[in-house]
């Protein structure tokens, strides 16, 4: 391929039926190498698509060249990754099947026949041999010749040299078996890959077709990919919402699952966001669409996803590396085994030969190389379905090594806004009535407490409370706000107010101190005279957060929060969700020193943030999270793991299902090598035969297979990932 800079090469898409497995990889990347003008390929054999970046004036060099190793390419146009177009025939014909139980049937009869009349080249058996290649080995024998002509050491090159060399030595029941299994695993074999395919397939299919929209002054129903951004669209109860929006009119429960993995329905009111592909449950509910087909949501997910399924995780790496010496040195060994002992020791060539076409079944890698896309692949879907977005395998393989969590205290480990946790009354006026005087005088201002404190009282009862009328509301900087109250002068504000004001006794000073040690912001509500009671703001602790946190502990993940608030504020928080750890005080720059800190100390560190304030910690952490990142872009775009729902338990979640993604990986690579490895003895002992190599390689293949598809039942039903599968 050529060496140029690539900065100016065009891309071209293609997907490809016949694309299966690593064994087309090798052929397509050996053929389209020799074309000049590609400057560099990708491989997506999850989803049968091939990236071919080139110079060329147009795509036809590059569909010659593929239709010349019987490759039948056709070409994507548009955003491949949300499009809903079938990935091109997933199981053979009808036609195919029954020439495939022909072949079965002969292969078998031929084997009855030698074995009851003790002669394996008999006329009856030849012709019977001969059927079930020519019904069940035909693919095998095109894509061999394929491989012969391109000098290519795949599958197809082993399976033709070995049925060929078994019909040369007359072991003609054995190569009949040999072509029928091969043919029979490959047809099981890609109807498991399928699994793994549909398994991202089924959210690309989880937006309808059509949507209800209000144009010229009535509802009509249109396509979706023809709906623009703000136009009103309505989604009946029982209907899935087909685009991105935000509720302008009516009531619902929306079941967000599809996107944040919550399995409880959320409340949707005017002004609330509603998302492509959730499910619209109690109420009919209009909505202006905030992002058209392609851009909402759950395309941005799915496009993510199958980008990851495209980016090498390390184990995977590790596998290409390996198999691309072991297959080369198996043949050699082969040759070696067919030719050493006839011509060093005199040994009978027939059965030497055997042995070596033996080993050429067994030197296929398939089992070993189809290992660790599968399993990647079923994890990062199974991640998808319970809002837990990751951005390539690497990181899914990574999360079992985390040690210790780093964590933003505000929006990650808190609401994000303050709420009022405490009134203290003091000169016995009634703790309602300091609240509802407080927030009167409050109404006006903009300050995150004074919201705080009105937002309690007007919706702190079954219906809603009433502001009393204030008058000559003056603000009064850096330290609270003065406001007059049916006739009455009334001040609240922050401790150095109260002792200007000559407000502070020692029952305002024992109160305030009480509350402040607990992390929270105190004001005081005064007359002119005396003081009437303290309020206390904090920003609360989720519920959520101190689960999540006990979770990490039982992993034996160490948590640290890390906040730009006050350390005894942090504490306070820290105390109350679990926290082992508290940094406070720390600037952005301050909080990429403490991840240095912790990654140089503990190893693999994650880091838990909004995904955008926190940027630069997320990105020097060894796995970035972002919280909350349903309907942002920018999260969703820069972290390494988006956790769509703002539920923290979503972490402990991915890292269970890191540590099961990495124990099948070991699994399969060990089932892929072991097999080789017994079955390689047998073979050098002579007790293996044709067959049973094919059972031994294309058997671990789905098994291997098999094993990765697990991880799609983690957690199904709602359940934590990783529990119940």
């Amino acid at each position: 391929m050529s060496a140029q800079p690539v900065d100016d090469a065009k891309e071209a898409k293609f997907t490809i039926d016949k694309m299966d497995c690593p064994t087309e990889e090798q052929l397509i990347r050996r053929r389209l190498q020799r074309v000049e003008g590609v400057t560099g390929l990708g491989f997506d054999l999850m989803q049968r698509e091939l990236t071919v970046k080139h110079r060329l004036d147009d795509e036809r060099p590059i569909v010659a060249a593929l239709q010349e190793i019987g490759m039948a390419p056709a070409l994507v146009v548009g955003p491949s990754a949300v499009s809903k177009a079938p990935a091109g025939p997933e199981s053979a014909s009808l036609w195919a099947k029954a020439l495939l139980g022909i072949s079965g049937a002969a292969a078998f009869t031929a084997e009855a026949v030698a074995w009851t009349t003790g002669r394996e080249s008999s006329p009856a058996v030849i012709a019977l041999a001969v059927l079930s290649l020519l019904t069940g080995g035909r693919e095998t024998l095109k894509k061999g010749i394929v491989a012969v002509r391109t000098l290519t050491l795949n599958i197809n090159f082993l399976m033709t040299v070995a049925i060929v060399g078994a019909v040369l030595i007359g072991q003609w029941p054995e190569a009949a078996m040999v072509t029928f299994l091969f043919a029979l695993a490959e047809l099981i074999e890609a109807y498991s890959l399928d699994r793994a395919r549909n398994a991202i397939r089924g959210l690309m299919e989880m937006t309808p077709e059509r949507a209800t929209v209000k144009r010229g002054g009535r509802w009509v129903e249109v396509q979706a990919a023809s709906v623009a951004v703000g136009e009103v669209a309505r989604v009946s109860p029982g209907e899935r919402v087909p685009l991105d929006g935000k509720v302008v009119s009516g009531r619902s429960t929306v079941n967000q699952a599809p996107i944040t993995g919550e399995s409880i329905p959320v409340q949707k009111d005017p002004g609330d966001p509603v998302f492509a592909g959730t499910v619209n449950e109690l109420g009919a509910i209009e909505f202006e669409v905030t992002a058209n087909r392609g851009n909402t949501t759950l395309d941005r997910i799915v496009r993510s996803v199958q980008e990851a399924q495209a980016e090498r995780a390390p184990a995977q790496r590790f596998v290409d590396r390996f198999s691309r010496y072991y297959t080369p040195v198996v043949v050699v060994l082969a040759i070696v085994v067919a030719a050493l002992p006839p011509l060093a020791f005199d040994a009978p060539f027939r059965p030497w030969l055997y042995r070596a076409l033996v080993l050429l079944v067994i030197a296929c890698p398939c089992a070993l190389v189809i290992s660790t896309p599968v399993t990647v692949v079923s994890g990062l879907a199974a991640a998808a379905r319970h809002g837990i977005l990751v951005k390539g395998g690497a990181y899914l393989e990574a999360g079992h090594k985390l040690r210790v969590v780093a964590l933003d205290k505000t929006g990650t480990l808190t609401h994000g806004r303050p709420e009022v946790t405490d009134v203290v009354p003091l000169d016995g006026m009634p703790a309602e009535e300091v609240l509802a005087i407080a927030a009167s005088v409050d109404a006006p201002s903009e300050h995150p407490v004074a919201r705080a404190i009105v937002k309690k009282w007007t919706h702190g009862s079954a219906s809603p409370n009433e502001l009393r009328p204030a008058r000559d509301f003056v603000s009064i900087t850096g330290r609270g706000a003065r406001a007059e109250v049916d006739g009455r002068s009334y001040y609240i504000g922050n401790h150095r107010l109260a002792e200007e004001r000559g407000a502070c006794n020692a029952e305002v000073e024992s109160a305030l101190e009480r509350l402040e040690d607990e992390g929270k912001t105190a004001v005081v509500l005064m007359t002119e005279e005396r003081a009437l009671g303290v309020i206390a703001v904090a920003d609360t602790p989720r519920e959520t957060s101190v689960e999540a946190v006990r979770r990490l502990h039982e992993l034996g993940v160490k948590t640290v929060m890390i906040t730009g608030d006050n350390a005894r504020t942090g504490a306070a928080i820290a105390k109350a969700v679990g926290i082992d750890d508290v940094r406070g005080n720390l600037l952005p720059e301050d909080k990429v020193k403490a991840i240095d800190e912790l990654v140089s100390r503990h190893g693999a560190t994650g880091m838990v943030g909004d995904g955008i304030n926190d940027a630069p910690a997320l990105a020097k952490a060894s796995i970035g999270f972002a919280m909350g990142a349903a309907g942002t872009d920018t999260a969703i775009e820069t972290a390494d793991v988006a956790l769509m729902e703002d539920d923290l338990r979503r972490l402990p979640e991915f890292i269970e299902l890191s540590r099961r993604t990495a124990t099948i990986l070991g699994m399969n690579i060990a089932i892929a090598l072991g097999i080789k490895a017994v079955f390689f003895a047998l073979a050098l002992l002579g007790e293996a035969t044709l067959w049973m190599a094919v059972f031994a390689d294309m058997g671990a293949s789905l098994l291997v297979v098999f094993n990765g598809l697990r991880l799609l039942r983690a957690g199904r039903g709602g359940g934590r990932a990783g529990r119940s599968a």
